[in-house]
């Protein structure tokens, strides 16, 4: 098999699934840089797209048997051209040690900023002692706005802070609010009430053409003043300028972000000069207990492909 990943980022993933494939298959894989169509290489059967555009051109022009998503996020493909051309796109779904690592790294943000570690690591350089003054996590109020597999674990991470945890999800039930150890659940239409009184949100929600900037300027203004905002999910799930604009005016205490509106984010990018905010390059899930994760799940549906066995996280449009 001929496996093609697209794009030059995550650089440990093609070395991790080289080792995960069975050695006496012979696969064949490939870092392409997708800067230009014309060096794609020939005779693929697996695409894997990371963090690249896969478009109807690259479609046709692979001819690839399939498109393996690298992790959950299916939106940077094409999925109507590639059901058009009768290509299975498929994704590994969340959970295991991708799950566990986005949700460590969501506290992880949180803690830095509640005590001010760009700050406290300037001032170690600069000989300052005892300062800054930070803020404690435990009697804060929580909300996690997506109820999904990073969802649950952060949960079960956040309880053990002595939080008050809440949730804003699409279809709340007294299932989830117990399986999530939530003190109050929240519909969307319930949004602003359920915003009063979050002191971190944190988005861990799906992106879709619903949900794109589901947390708007009016969502933020609705925050506490000093509120912080956690994204490990998507960008397009957060309002750019809006988020700009209320971390300008100190409305929004600070921003922990690992995912951005185009990425890589512009090293240009406003968000990268402000004080309250901690930026990560897309990182949340990338450990090696993750990677392993996901190339096992890629591993596995590169193998049915080649026995002609039904493949697994395979796109609802096909």
């Amino acid at each position: 098999m001929r496996i093609v990943f697209c794009g030059e980022t995550f650089p440990d993933a093609a070395k991790v699934l080289r080792q995960t494939l069975p050695t006496e298959a012979g696969d064949e894989v490939i870092v392409w840089s997708g800067d230009d169509l014309n060096t794609l290489p020939t005779h693929i059967d697996v695409l894997i797209p990371k963090m690249h555009r896969v478009d109807a051109a690259l479609l046709e022009k692979s001819h690839c048997r399939l498109v393996q998503q690298w992790g959950v996020g299916l939106e940077g493909v094409d999925l109507h051209a590639a059901d058009a051309l009768g290509i299975p796109v498929a994704n590994v779904p969340a959970g295991g040690g991708n799950a566990d690592s986005v949700a460590e790294h969501a506290v992880l943000l949180i803690l830095a900023l509640l005590r001010k570690l760009p700050q406290a690591q300037l001032n170690v350089r600069n000989g300052i002692l005892g300062a800054p003054t930070g803020t404690m996590l435990a009697g804060r109020t929580v909300c996690l706005y997506g109820l999904g597999a990073i969802a649950l674990p952060l949960a079960r991470r956040l309880k053990a802070f002595d939080v008050n945890l809440i949730g804003l999800t699409r279809e709340p039930n007294a299932a989830k609010t117990a399986e999530y150890g939530l003190s109050d659940c929240y519909a969307l239409e319930q949004k602003q009430a359920c915003l009063k009184q979050t002191d971190i949100l944190v988005v861990c929600a799906r992106l879709s053409a619903e949900t794109r900037n589901s947390i708007g300027a009016n969502d933020l203004a609705h925050l506490p003043p000093g509120a912080l905002l956690i994204n490990v999910a998507r960008g397009g799930l957060v309002e750019e300028e809006g988020l700009i604009s209320a971390l300008r005016s100190g409305h929004l205490g600070g921003a922990g972000l690992d995912v951005y509106w185009q990425e890589p984010i512009d090293v240009k990018h406003p968000l990268l000069h402000m004080d309250n905010v901690i930026a990560t390059p897309h990182i949340a899930g990338i450990t090696l207990d993750s990677l392993h994760d996901i190339a096992s799940g890629v591993a596995a549906n590169i193998n049915s492909l080649r026995a002609g066995l039904p493949l697994l996280g395979v796109s609802n449009l096909q």
